[in-house]
């Protein structure tokens, strides 16, 4: 006997429990349109205000997975390990924590996005590099994988599908704010991607999803236990995203960051902090490490050696890019035609940073987008931020910001003065890495 789509939705609707059979037929009828956009949005809404439990949040995660194609890796001879981000600015994380693990005998197939609203993607920040291909053909994205060890892509139209037409009706009816849909949403495309192990880095601040650390660490718990749940070993970190990751904010500006970081040049220290725990984790899960502590060692050596950085440039080039993009970035990264200095008023300690503020003058300066549809301009951006507790003279600089026009700079420059707070006084500044899960 057919479930009826309008059934499952009344059950949600008065607070009832459903049963995997029912969300899997639900699900199943997304394609060729048997449950309506209708029927979609009232379950979300239903879900919105109720719940699901954590069993039914697995079996929503699980119908979407199946909804589409789901990887196989058995023919590489390595760990299956990936990382996922809840979103913030200055987050390049991706870029340096791939080739980490590759280089400490990982295989890493990122399948990451794109930047909406105030938070950057790292789609459009490895679209800054000429000829770098975020949507290769199978053969090439698994060769990349086999043979250099990781490869950051851009999700395929037949990894969770459902996932897809799920988040663009939550997206226009209110109801992306649930964590059991927001949990399914992540989750589903991961357990798509063929992973043997996964870590989380949630983030909470004003620069997150999650500005609440409560609310965060709520999503942290329940997207470890839905994942486990699932059969997919999962970790979360808890990280702070009250000031930007890194000192830069935008798409070239971040690749270049991430390069200077991989070769050593320059290492931003909250940003290492995050780098490394999460690296460790990754090979801790992946057993390529027997605890956390030994992971961070052999992350630390990947990067001392220069390893790290060799398999980004691999990469890059396997992916199409240059085969001197590392050594010869600036040859090849579009520098902004307009760069200023965005001055402090006054003279003090930074106190207080909208950092939620600062995605949003990147996105003003086009480094961002407010429409899916929208194109990027990868040049603009922020760079040489103050992090918390820096001590300014007046005049000291906040940041440079990257333009296309000398108004485009003189909005930003605005934006940016306003996201900072100066005191007088010491002020507390929390650790990057504020707790584990898993």
């Amino acid at each position: 006997m057919a479930i009826l789509p309008q059934e499952t939705v009344r059950k949600k609707r008065d607070g009832g429990t459903l049963t995997g059979e029912e969300i899997k037929a639900f699900i199943a009828g997304f394609e060729g349109e048997k449950v309506t956009e209708g029927q979609v949005a009232a379950l979300a809404m239903a879900v919105f205000f109720n719940g699901m439990s954590r069993t039914e949040t697995v079996a929503l995660t699980e119908a979407m997975r199946d909804s589409g194609d789901v990887l196989d890796w058995s023919d590489i001879d390595r760990p299956v390990v990936d990382k996922h981000s809840t979103g913030g600015v200055g987050d390049n994380v991706s870029l340096m924590l791939a080739p980490i693990v590759a280089a400490c005998g990982g295989a890493v197939p990122m399948i990451s996005g794109r930047g909406l609203g105030h938070t950057g993607g790292t789609l459009d920040k490895m679209e800054s590099i000429p000829g770098y291909s975020v949507t290769p053909d199978n053969a090439t994205f698994r060769r990349t994988v086999r043979e250099v060890g990781c490869a950051v892509i851009g999700q395929t139209g037949r990894l969770a599908p459902a996932d897809k037409r799920f988040y663009g009706i939550r997206d226009v009816t209110a109801t992306v704010e649930s964590i059991p849909l927001i949990t399914a949403s992540i989750l589903s495309k991961k357990l798509a991607a063929g992973l043997q192990g996964l870590v989380l880095d949630v983030k909470s601040g004003t620069g997150a999803f999650m500005a609440k650390e409560e609310d965060a660490r709520a999503l942290a718990k329940s997207l470890v236990e839905v994942a486990n749940g699932a059969g997919l070993k999962t970790s979360a970190l808890l990280t702070d995203m009250n000031e930007a990751l890194a000192s830069a904010a935008g798409n070239a500006v971040e690749v270049r960051n991430a390069v200077d970081f991989l070769t050593g040049k320059r290492q931003d220290p909250r940003l290492l902090d995050v780098t490394l725990a999460l690296s460790a984790e990754m090979l801790a899960l992946a057993q390529l490490a027997p605890d956390s502590a030994a992971g961070r060692k052999a992350a630390e050596d990947a990067l001392a050696s220069g390893k790290a950085a060799e398999i980004f440039g691999r990469m890059v080039t396997a992916l199409g890019g240059p085969v001197d993009f590392v050594e010869r970035m600036d040859a090849y990264l579009e520098p902004s035609p307009v760069i200023v200095p965005v001055k402090a008023r006054a003279a003090g300690t930074v106190a207080a940073v909208d950092t939620r503020g600062l995605g949003l003058a990147v996105v003003a300066l086009g480094g961002g987008r407010t429409r899916p549809q929208d194109p990027v301009d990868h040049a603009v951006g922020l760079t040489d931020l103050v992090g918390l507790g820096m001590k300014l003279g007046a005049g000291d600089p906040l940041c440079l910001v990257h333009a296309r026009s000398e108004a485009a700079a003189e909005e930003a420059a605005r934006m940016v003065e306003a996201a900072y707070s100066l005191g007088e006084g010491a002020v507390n500044v929390g650790p990057a890495v504020i707790d584990r899960f898993g």
